[in-house]
Order: structure tokens, then C-alpha cells, then sequence
């Protein structure tokens, strides 16, 4: 049957996540530490000893054998040493045991403080043994307390402080509430070793795709440059080896519901993904995205970039308050200046994505839809369109009037078509100087059919 000082001992394990022997361990220290300030004085080399099978404590004095005394309370000399131990040597430890009555329950008491640190800074340790090697990994957690900007999370095995500075700005949070947090870094402090977690990190984002995208988690998608401004906006390029597939799309997914899963952990901040480009002026065009981008001048040495817009796009390519070009500059690494595109007369070019096409006029009305021009080098003749009937007609007309010249055919009066229209050709196209104002069709006539006598 276990003590009651065992079952302590078994319960802090279970409930730390601590080895059994470290627990041990603080015990044992923290009473050797409370015989000496009771029963001893600190000049005194004590070890207390636990039986885990009988819960029973002994507290052991040590003394170095030396050939000369210069500390009684730990040294003796080899002829002293030999009355307690026969055997002893110069160089040896020996111990003799001096536990005092009820040392257990007056130790424990005495005691207490010290076993809770001795085990919290155990705590610590194993926490930074479990956590070391997942740096950079996304935790869950929930959310313990809160007690002002400071948020208390239980991870899975440790408790741990997200403070203001790695909190993104404006969120809040509530007693219970899940959340995912980035593990930013674990390391050693003169207090212990410290867990610092983070949601304002720009890998968090990345972390975030991951868990939302399958293609990012199997590496089919690459995410190569994240830019952060933590509560308002990111950009983050993405990239795929593999043909036939769409590393943004992949991105977004159907409708966006894969980014807005993403959106959702974060609140309002905006995320733009745009594809990322060996070629630096493509990058530099995609990064910059919503604008469009005239031309752009690189100087390498420099590592800038002279980004020519039009007077309409410089808005969009700066962004509010400079975030967009900043944004920018970030996930490229070049610095960027946006400029005027002006054009050697001063006058500034306004190109579009897609060329605007003007209606033809005539004089200064437009021509409708149902007008076609046709363009030669000195002339410009508008002729309205026909209709079927009236090509027909005018075809007719002109196998009539070869028949006519040639006197090659003869037609019987029965053959004759006496409702067939005859068109004249059309007129040749008036002189460059006049202004086409309106083109009417000549009148129709009735075509007359002759035969030979």
C-alpha cells in the first residue's frame, strides 16, 4: 500500500506531466534544505534520502575524509573517519544518519515553498523539452483567463502567456474560447526556460494555408515570401513546380472558401496572394496588384525598382497610407518608387488592359451599327448594307447586262422574269475632300427582257 507521501508524489506527476524521479528529486532536496535551516546550519553537507516503498524519509550527514580539518561540520580527518567506518580512506565520503523524530510531517511544512519551486522550475524544463523541437509548428489552445492585454492559453501540456506585443491588434478575447496559435520560439531565460507563442507572426499566416489548403500541406504549392502588416493587410506569394496547376486558385479555392477559412481566424484582415516569379519585373507587376504597371526600370546594384504609372493607377499602386507599395517591397525585397509614366511632349500615356474601340464617324455623328466602312489610304466610302433580296437582284442585273453585250444568249419570251429587279452598280467612291453626309440607294427599275428576232 502506498504512503500518502507517495500518493502526493504520483498525483503531481499525473497532473504536471513530470517523471517521477524529478518530483523525487525536489523532495529530497528541499528536505536536506529544511534540516539544515532546523536542525542544522549551512556549513553542514546533508542528503536526504525517500523510500518510495515505505513513504519513510532519512536525512544523512556527509563528512570528506582530508589529512587536515579546516571545516568540522563537513571533514574529518581519516583516524575519526576509521570510528565510523573501518574502512575508510583519505578522499572518502562517509555518512552518518540524523534523522530527527516526525522529520516528515515538520520537513514537509518547512519544506513546502521550496518543493512547489523546485517542481515548478521541473515543469519548466520538461515543457521546454516537449516544446524545443516543434518550433514553428501551429498549436490549439484555449484560453484559460484574461487579465487585461495579458491572455493565459492552455496548450496541450503547459500553460502558457500570449502577452499584448504578439496579439493582433484590436482582437479580443474570452474565458474558454479555442484558439491557433504560432510558436514562435522556445528558449532558456535567467527565469527558465520561456514558451513565446505568437498570432501577429507573418508565418502564422502561412501556417494557417497550410491547415487550409492540401496542396500547400503536400508541397505541391509552395509559399515563398509573406509581407505582414499584423490587423490590416498581407501579402504572400505562392508558387507551383508542378503544370496544370493554379498556385492561387489553389489558394482562394472554389468561391474563396478556403481563404475566407483563413480570414476567419484572423478578422478583417485582408490577404493578397499573387504568384511569385523567378523573372523580377513579373514579381515586381504581381506584388504590386490591383494597379497596372506601365513599364518598370530596375537597378540592380541599388536593388531598386522604378515603377512608372499612370495618373489614375498611382493611387492604387501606393495603397492607403503607403501600405500597398510597403507591402510590396517587403515580399520582393527591392525597394520600389512609384513615378509619373510621362511621355517626351509632357503629356502623360493612359493605357488600358484592353484597347478601347472607337466608333467611325461620319462628319461628326457616329455611323450606326448597321453601317460598315471601309478604309483605303486616299478614301473613306460608307455604303449602307444590303439585304438579301437586293444582292440578289443586283446579281441578277449584272448577268443581264453581259447577256446584253455579248448577244450571246437568247431568251424566249416565255424564259423572261417579269418580276425580276435590276440594280445599278454600285457608285465609285467620292474624293477625299468631300465629307460623306449621307449615302441613300438609288431607286429600283424594273428590268426589261429582249429577245432576238
Amino acid at each position: 500500500m502506498q504512503s500518502k507521501y507517495t500518493s502526493a508524489i504520483m498525483q503531481i506527476c499525473d497532473e504536471k506531466n513530470i517523471d517521477k524521479e524529478v518530483v523525487i528529486e525536489a523532495v529530497q532536496d528541499a528536505l536536506a534544505a529544511a534540516y539544515r535551516k532546523d536542525y542544522g546550519n549551512r556549513n553542514q553537507k546533508v542528503r536526504a534520502e525517500f523510500d518510495d516503498a515505505t513513504g519513510l524519509f532519512k536525512v544523512y550527514r556527509q563528512f570528506e575524509v582530508v589529512e587536515e580539518v579546516e571545516n568540522p561540520e563537513a571533514e574529518k580527518t581519516v583516524e575519526q573517519a576509521q570510528k565510523i567506518n573501518a574502512q575508510a580512506d583519505l578522499g572518502d565520503i562517509i555518512e552518518i544518519e540524523v534523522t530527527p523524530k516526525d522529520f516528515g510531517r515538520i520537513a514537509a511544512q518547512t519544506a513546502r515553498q521550496v518543493i512547489i519551486q523546485r517542481i515548478r522550475e521541473a515543469e519548466r524544463e520538461q515543457m521546454y523539452k516537449v516544446y524545443k523541437d516543434r518550433e514553428g509548428e501551429l498549436l490549439f489552445g484555449q484560453v484559460q483567463r484574461v487579465e487585461g492585454g495579458t491572455v493565459f492559453v492552455d496548450l496541450e501540456k503547459a500553460s502558457v502567456v500570449l502577452d499584448r506585443q504578439y496579439q493582433i491588434p484590436g482582437e479580443k478575447f474570452y474565458n474558454g474560447q479555442r484558439i491557433k496559435l504560432y510558436l514562435e520560439k522556445v528558449e532558456r531565460t535567467e527565469k527558465g526556460p520561456q514558451i513565446i507563442i505568437s498570432r501577429r507572426h507573418p508565418q502564422f499566416i502561412a501556417k494557417l494555408l497550410e491547415l487550409e489548403v492540401p496542396e500547400v500541406a503536400e508541397g505541391t504549392v509552395e509559399v515563398k515570401d509573406i509581407a505582414r502588416e499584423a490587423g490590416v493587410r498581407t501579402k504572400i506569394s505562392v508558387y507551383s513546380k508542378e503544370e496544370g496547376i493554379d498556385p492561387v486558385g489553389s489558394c482562394v479555392g472554389q468561391k474563396g472558401v478556403r481563404i475566407q477559412s483563413v480570414t476567419d481566424e484572423i478578422g478583417s484582415e485582408r490577404i493578397d496572394i499573387v504568384e511569385w516569379d523567378t523573372d523580377p519585373v513579373k514579381y515586381l507587376i504581381n506584388a504590386l496588384s490591383p494597379a497596372r504597371i506601365i513599364s518598370i526600370e530596375l537597378h540592380e546594384a541599388e536593388k531598386l525598382a522604378k515603377v512608372f504609372v499612370t495618373e489614375d493607377q498611382r493611387s492604387l499602386a501606393i495603397g492607403k497610407n503607403g501600405q500597398n507599395v510597403r507591402l510590396a517591397s517587403i515580399l520582393t525585397g527591392w525597394e520600389i518608387d512609384i513615378e509619373d509614366f510621362i511621355v517626351e511632349g509632357g503629356e502623360e500615356v493612359v493605357e488600358s488592359e484592353e484597347a478601347d474601340i472607337a466608333a467611325p464617324l461620319v462628319g461628326d455623328e457616329p455611323v450606326p451599327e448597321a453601317v460598315v466602312e471601309t478604309a483605303t489610304e486616299e478614301t473613306s466610302v460608307v455604303e449602307p448594307k444590303k439585304s438579301d433580296a437586293e444582292i440578289l437582284a443586283e446579281k441578277l442585273a449584272e448577268t443581264k447586262q453581259v447577256e446584253v453585250q455579248e448577244e450571246a444568249v437568247v431568251q424566249s419570251p416565255e424564259e423572261t422574269l417579269p418580276e425580276e429587279k435590276e440594280r445599278e452598280v454600285p457608285a465609285k467612291p467620292a474624293p477625299a475632300e468631300e465629307v460623306v453626309a449621307e449615302v441613300k440607294p438609288k431607286a429600283k427599275k424594273k428590268a426589261v427582257s429582249k429577245s432576238k428576232k
